[in-house]
C-alpha cells in the first residue's frame, strides 16, 4: 500500500494543473476548496510560528535589559500585538479549523517548533538553545511561506481557468450563485 501524501504534495505537483480544460466545474470548484483549505491552514500555522517568534523576541529584549517586565506581565500584550505592534492580517475569531494530526514519519520541522512546551521552557533557556530556536522558527516560517506561495500558484491556475469559462461563455453565469 502506497504512505498517504501530504495535501501539499498533491497540489505542488505538475498534474494537478495539467489539462485543467478537461476538468468539470465541480472537479476544479473541488481543487480550488482543498487549496483553500491549506491557505487557511498555512495562515494558521504561520500565526503560530510568528507568535512564538514574538515571545521568543520579548524574552530576548527582557535578558538584554531593554523590558524590564516579565513574560507573564507582557503576555496578552504580545499575544495581541505582537513584538512590532499589531498584525494587518488577522484570522477572524470564530473561524473554525478542522486541522490534520501532526504525528507521525511525516512531521514537518513546523511540527517540532509548534510542540507543547515552548513557552514553560522559555525563561529557562540558555542564550544559545534561544539563538538555535530563533533559527528553526525562521526556518519554518521559510518554509510554510513558500508552500502557501505555491498554494497561491496552483490557486491562481485554477481560478483562471474558471473565469475563463465565465468569460468564454462555456459556463453559464447563473451557476455562480450555486457556488456558494
Amino acid at each position: 500500500m502506497e504512505p498517504r501524501r501530504r495535501r501539499i504534495d498533491q497540489v505542488t505537483e505538475p498534474a494537478y494543473v495539467q489539462d485543467l480544460g478537461s476538468l468539470s466545474m465541480d472537479e476544479l470548484r473541488d481543487r480550488r476548496r482543498v487549496l483553500d483549505d491549506l491557505d487557511t491552514e498555512f495562515s494558521f500555522y504561520r500565526r503560530m510560528l510568528h507568535g512564538r517568534m514574538d515571545l521568543l523576541a520579548f524574552e530576548m529584549k527582557r535578558r538584554t535589559g531593554e523590558e524590564t517586565r516579565s513574560l507573564i506581565e507582557a503576555l496578552p500584550q504580545i499575544l495581541a500585538d505582537g513584538i512590532d505592534g499589531p498584525s494587518r492580517n488577522t484570522i477572524p475569531k470564530d473561524l473554525s479549523l478542522d486541522l490534520p494530526e501532526l504525528t507521525g514519519a511525516g512531521n514537518r520541522s513546523i511540527d517540532r517548533v509548534l510542540g507543547d512546551g515552548f513557552l514553560a521552557h522559555l525563561p529557562s533557556l540558555e542564550d544559545n538553545e534561544l539563538e538555535e530556536i530563533q533559527a528553526a522558527l525562521t526556518d519554518a516560517e521559510q518554509q510554510v511561506s513558500a508552500q502557501r506561495r505555491s498554494v497561491y500558484d496552483v490557486h491562481d491556475s485554477i481560478s483562471e481557468e474558471i473565469t475563463r469559462r465565465y468569460r468564454d461563455g462555456i459556463v453559464d453565469t447563473t451557476d455562480l450563485f450555486e457556488e456558494q
